[in-house]
């Protein structure tokens, strides 16, 4: 649920970290585990053909979920710059303002069709500040003189200025949290990415589930070298999303890591999985 942003919560995220090293802790003592029995018989007590394929339907169900998690992750982000952890670090809240002054305005064109229009206006906040100067303020009609905007700022610190951007879910910025199904317009392509990177994996669980030998199956399921190179994926996800959950700064090499997290996962696996076919 948390992952679906139905519990969407600030960072640090201390929880799914948590959960998160104890499922990469249970993959690599299944790995060490898979080494020291690698001589035994390759035998569970779930042998049956109707049991190994459906316990591999069931990993690549997971396998196109957790895909799909990725891909909206990767869409959305509470993040928009220096602008916005200054006004989060004052104590940034969301108030509706009057627009008291347009200072400056473009149109924010998207081949050749104008989506909205950016300004340096501004604003007063009823209770708050009479003047609150905002700049790139993005919005999908033309604002004038007391046309009213939600703006994010900071009472405490009116000097920061303001953040208007109607296509952003101001309240999820504002506590910087991470939701996947946001209230704007990124909402709609992270469904539509969770709905496609699902349904591709929903069409791949039948094919390396159904098609390859029960008995190819169960071969991989108990093979060391195979299992070793699927959880040191997971380490490696794990590891590229360590920082981001714990609201440091990742490097490179883990941002990048973090961004193909849905191509690895869902790749890996099918990779690994081909030789089941054999």
């Amino acid at each position: 649920m948390w992952l679906l942003g139905a519990t969407a919560m600030a960072r640090p995220w201390h929880e799914p970290f948590v959960w998160g090293a104890v499922a990469v802790g249970c993959a690599v003592l299944r790995v060490v585990a898979l080494w020291a029995l690698r001589h035994e018989p390759k035998d569970d007590g779930f042998t049956d053909e109707f049991w190994v394929k459906l316990r591999t339907g069931a990993l690549w169900l997971l396998v196109a979920f957790s895909s799909a998690v990725f891909a909206v992750a990767l869409l959305t982000s509470s993040n928009a710059g220096d602008k916005l952890d200054a006004l989060r670090d004052a104590g940034a809240e969301v108030s509706t303002a009057a627009v008291v002054e347009r200072q400056s305005t473009r149109q924010e064109l998207s081949d050749g069709v104008v989506k909205g229009y950016a300004s340096r206006l501004v604003v007063s906040v009823p209770g708050g500040a009479e003047r609150l100067t905002v700049r790139g303020a993005f919005t999908y009609d033309k604002p004038g003189k007391g046309t009213e905007v939600d703006v994010l700022w900071a009472r405490s610190d009116p000097g920061l200025g303001g953040y208007v951007n109607e296509s952003k879910d101001l309240p999820t910025l504002a506590e910087n949290r991470w939701k996947a199904f946001q209230d704007d317009e990124l909402g709609v392509g992270s469904l539509i990415a969770f709905i496609v990177v699902t349904l591709i994996g929903a069409i791949l669980t039948p094919v390396f589930a159904l098609v390859p030998d029960a008995d190819d199956l169960q071969e991989a399921a108990w093979s060391a070298p195979l299992q070793t190179v699927r959880t040191a994926l997971t380490v490696l996800v794990f590891w590229g999303w360590s920082p981001l959950m714990l609201g440091s700064q990742p490097s490179l090499p883990q941002m990048l890591v973090a961004v193909g997290s849905c191509c690895l996962v869902l790749l890996g696996y099918v990779a690994t999985s081909l030789r089941s076919f054999g």
